[in-house]
């Protein structure tokens, strides 16, 4: 039985505002969480998305989103619907790519390239990404081994901040 109840009998407003409050700073607590891992993942996007880009492999990749919104509905354990939870997945991804191409249009050129930038159009293929021409590939033919491994104990470089 929750706490503060017993039987038939109601607790008290002041039991309940506590509660309320308790519940909401405990909330609140969580959305700070919640902010942190998606800057965290946007971060490792990010850096995919530049290795990627490095060795000329196509940005976006259909076969992996599948994958992944997969996966956080194999993992989801409710409340949230599966439905929900691929929503809140696939606004992630949208947010992730917006990020990408604002990236692009900081850099020198970014978006601009022949053959690479924003792919024109609306709908769900808006804004995925083309490689750009050349390849991106680094002197030696590619990325070099070791250099920008995904290592978990270490974030990835941050987008510069407005």
């Amino acid at each position: 039985m929750p706490e503060g109840r017993s039987g038939g009998d109601s607790p008290a407003p002041e039991s309940i505002a506590e509660r309320l409050d308790a519940c909401r700073r405990r909330i609140d607590a969580l959305d700070e969480e919640i902010v942190r891992l998606l800057n965290a993942r946007a971060a490792w996007a990010d850096e995919i998305g530049r290795l990627k880009e490095r060795v000329g492999m196509e940005v976006y990749q259909p076969g992996r989103e599948r994958t992944v919104l997969d996966h956080v509905r194999r993992v989801n354990a409710g409340p949230l619907p599966d439905v929900a939870v691929i929503r809140l997945f696939e606004r992630i991804i949208d947010e992730s790519r917006r990020l990408e191409r604002l990236r692009d249009a900081q850099e020198p050129g970014g978006g601009q390239a022949a053959g690479g930038g924003v792919t024109p159009g609306a709908g769900p293929e808006a804004g995925r990404r083309r490689p750009r021409s050349g390849g991106g590939q680094a002197a030696g033919g590619g990325v070099t081994p070791g250099a920008g491994e995904c290592d978990p104990s270490t974030p990835p470089r941050r987008p510069a901040s407005k």
